[in-house]
């Protein structure tokens, strides 16, 4: 009897698949929930619109479009619990309707081919804006006319940078992501043996002076002692970045060199010795190194006459790369695209003698071009052969009379 038990219950289970997979497979299909999908998509852009008041454009976009759930953080505590569904899981549903829709539906023959171009073209545009949100990634590069840079800066994450600058001719620089700071503990330096031990890391810190009756500072070395620093919310608005501050100790060989007050707010340098030695502590934009070089030989900043309308401004730039040296000229519509990433003119500086070029590396930047190439093919493909079937059926009466 348990024996004949036992034996049923795999069987019960695989029918029990079996009619659910069906069921499962229409509601997927199911035109109510591509309505749904896309009701769901304009609440999360009107949501998205009004919390960039208080996230910014980016942060929003980041917290609604381009996240799988809306999380709501409890008023008073660190908790946050899942509130509504995200732009990348509708996507996903919605891309996933689209795919199971067209396999059940779409008749494979010559004549909805056509459709079929037009469905994979929408497929394709979906899949690019996935890679996009979850891959891509924007740096900056802002160079002075005359200067040489190898390397992009992140405009919104940033690291502390441990310089050696012993040897007057070169400096040694190594870093530590702020990803790892915020974790506390110790943290080892990549290609030292100095590691640090964070006390305490502020996303967003107001720095002031010190006065009387201020609590006792963290800091017992360098500009942090004579600075109270307080723990503000984060910014909002995508031209300002948030002044991070963090509390850390160097230890090398056993020994402790004191707790320093690091931050992108401090305009001053901070230098310790160990072992003959000179280091330097800094908060800087996160970098990430090029295989290649660029000088910025001159920026041409160009309004309209009499105004001060820009109409124009440029950058050309020197290309050193390995057996490779060219000149290129980067404006407004027109950037350098090299190993990978694009070189755009974004803004520019300090009497126009400052470019800032915004760098970004996208793997899925072809796919939008490719979704637009395939349903404009799909569309002519469609048309032709309805005018063609249309044209067949006006013949077929004029050739029996």
């Amino acid at each position: 009897m348990e024996l004949a038990m036992v034996a049923s219950r795999p069987s019960g289970l695989l029918d029990l698949a079996a009619r659910a997979l069906p069921r499962a497979l229409c509601a997927l299909t199911s035109l109510k929930l591509t309505i749904v999908c896309f009701v769901l998509l304009m609440a999360l852009v009107v949501a998205c619109t009004l919390a960039q008041v208080e996230l910014g454009t980016f942060g929003a976009v980041n917290a609604y479009i381009r996240s799988f759930l809306v999380w709501w953080r409890l008023p008073g505590t660190s908790t946050a619990v899942p509130v509504f569904p995200g732009g990348g899981l509708v996507g996903l549903v919605l891309t996933m309707n689209l795919i199971t829709a067209q396999l059940k539906r779409l008749e494979m023959s010559w004549r909805k081919m056509g459709i079929w171009v037009v469905h994979a073209g929408l497929i394709v545009l979906f899949a690019g804006e996935f890679v996009t949100a979850f891959f891509q990634v924007e740096t900056r590069m802002a160079i002075e006319q005359g200067q040489t840079l190898d390397f992009v800066e992140s405009p919104r994450e940033m690291e502390v940078a441990l310089v050696d600058v012993t040897d007057p001719r070169r400096d040694q620089a190594h870093s530590v992501p702020e990803s790892l700071l915020a974790r506390g503990g110790v943290v080892d330096v990549p290609g030292t043996a100095i590691a640090l031990d964070v006390k305490r890391f502020i996303r967003n810190a107001e720095l002031s002076v010190r006065r009387s009756g201020d609590p006792d500072p963290i800091a017992n070395r360098g500009a942090g002692t004579r600075v109270a620093v307080t723990s503000v919310p984060s910014v909002s608005n995508d031209d300002q970045v948030d002044r991070r501050a963090v509390f850390i100790e160097p230890i090398a060989g056993g020994r402790r060199y004191g707790v320093w007050l690091v931050s992108n707010a401090l305009g001053t340098r901070q230098q310790f010795d160990h072992e003959g030695r000179t280091y330097e502590l800094s908060m800087r934009p996160r970098r990430e190194y090029l295989p290649y070089a660029i000088t910025l030989k001159k920026f041409s900043h160009d309004v309209y006459p009499g105004t001060d309308i820009p109409k124009n401004f440029s950058s050309l730039v020197r290309l050193s790369a390995s057996g490779e040296e060219r000149d290129v000229l980067i404006f407004m519509n027109q950037p350098l695209r090299y190993a990978g990433r694009t070189f755009y003119q974004a803004s520019f500086g300090k009497d126009d003698t400052l470019s800032v070029l915004q760098v970004v590396k996208n793997p899925g930047g072809l796919l939008p071009y490719v979704s637009c190439v395939m349903i404009a093919l799909g569309l002519i493909v469609h048309f032709a052969v309805s005018l063609a079937r249309a044209l067949r059926k006006q013949r077929l009466p004029s050739e029996a009379r």
